[in-house]
């Protein structure tokens, strides 16, 4: 199936969202606009072609200067191979972060990134006169948390502070988990933060300004130390486990897709465009569906920390997010 632009944006929020940058190197910077979807879960949702599909056909038409997806987007099995036929028929620049969930079924870091044809998990790009960081947040170490690793190592570390040392460029960082909270994200957010935080201090202005990841399937955004930390929503569906299960489609989907009952899945899929002028304007035109029903409330899921009537949604705002520029 696939949908109209008319019909994907039906519901979304279209705004002015603004973040004010740093001026110093944006005098050579150019507008930039790329597309940014995060969790589609292909291995877990029936419907992930169709969701991919909107996504590329909405940035083809939008003729954006390159696309990223958030991590946790499909394992490398033969049978994903259409999924990423289709996200590669956007034809200009296209980066992957690696999610915890790409490696399920046993397969390899090296085995997801031949498949994705994504050459490095770690690695950084330039666009526009912009400067853009890919972390992998999946390092293990010793005494890690029990469940997924969350975590980005110390040969990892010491590469960003060498790559940031490198670029007077304004720079935005990319990664799975949020460098933003230690419940849920990265295990050593504060690690990473103290680097962004020292790189930013000898530069003498807020080069890295932003930072964006998905993982937690929320919609947030939080300012710490002049830098802005904000997760992506999924593209398909919010997970509320096993205690909640509900069956919404055939029992030939159900059956093919054993975790769907775990999931309450997002109607429509939605993603986010983030759009860089040398203004000094940071734009992010998000997107608005709804449940299919049975919602979580509805379930009787109970609130409590992320799982809230208030933050829990199928959206992704568009926002205006301002930057202090001291």
């Amino acid at each position: 199936m696939k949908l109209t632009r008319r019909e994907v944006l039906k519901g979304t929020a279209v705004g002015a969202a603004g973040l004010v940058l740093p001026v110093s190197g944006l005098a050579r910077a150019k507008k930039t606009t790329f597309g940014i979807i995060a969790d589609i879960h292909q291995d877990v949702m029936h419907d992930g072609e169709m969701r991919l599909q909107a996504f590329i056909d909405d940035m083809k038409d939008r003729d954006v200067d390159f696309i990223i997806q958030l991590g946790d987007f499909c394992i490398p099995k033969a049978g994903n191979q259409k999924f990423m036929d289709i996200w590669n028929s956007f034809e200009g620049p296209k980066y992957h972060v690696l999610g915890n969930h790409d490696t399920d079924g046993g397969y390899s870091q090296e085995q997801t990134q031949k498949f994705w044809d994504m050459p490095e998990q770690t690695y950084s790009f330039d666009q526009g006169g912009l400067h853009f960081v890919v972390l992998d947040g999946n390092d293990i170490f010793e005494g890690k948390a029990p469940g997924y690793p969350r975590y980005v190592g110390p040969e990892q570390q010491a590469w960003l502070r060498k790559d940031l040392a490198k670029t007077d460029l304004p720079t935005v960082i990319f990664c799975h988990q949020s460098l933003q909270e230690e419940d849920g994200g990265l295990e050593n957010t504060l690690e990473i933060q103290a680097i962004i935080n020292d790189a930013n201090k000898k530069a003498g202005f807020t080069k890295v300004f932003a930072s964006l990841s998905g993982h937690h399937h929320l919609d947030h955004n939080v300012e710490i130390r002049g830098v802005r930390y904000i997760q992506v929503n999924s593209a398909a569906y919010q997970w509320i486990g096993g205690d909640y299960q509900a069956v919404r489609y055939s029992e030939e989907i159900e059956k093919a897709y054993p975790y769907l009952s775990y999931t309450v899945p997002y109607k429509d899929p939605i993603w986010c465009v983030a759009t860089i002028d040398p203004e000094g304007v940071f734009h992010i035109e998000g997107m608005t569906t709804s449940w299919v029903k049975p919602d979580p409330w509805e379930l009787g899921v109970e609130e409590k920390g992320y799982l809230s009537k208030e933050t829990c949604l199928p959206r992704i705002r568009s926002r205006s997010l301002h930057f202090d520029r001291s």
